[in-house]
């Protein structure tokens, strides 16, 4: 769990309890799940629109190494 931690940077483990305790009494701790789940589809969101826009540039690339060869 303390590998986990040392992700978040120069937050200590009091930060992150002390940002946890300030978030749950300013959203309540029946709204968090909500905003966790919400916040997991905008990032499946974002990460599907990002490789929709790389695939033209991956068959593009493709196409170029076919014709090189």
């Amino acid at each position: 769990m303390f590998a986990v931690l040392g992700l978040f940077g120069p937050f200590g483990t009091q930060e992150l309890l002390i940002i946890l305790v300030i978030v749950m009494l300013l959203f309540g701790a029946s709204k968090i799940p909500e905003l966790a789940r919400s916040l997991g589809k905008s990032v499946q969101e974002f990460k599907k629109g990002q490789s929709e826009l790389d695939e033209p540039q991956a068959k593009a690339e493709k196409s170029e190494e076919k014709k090189g060869t």
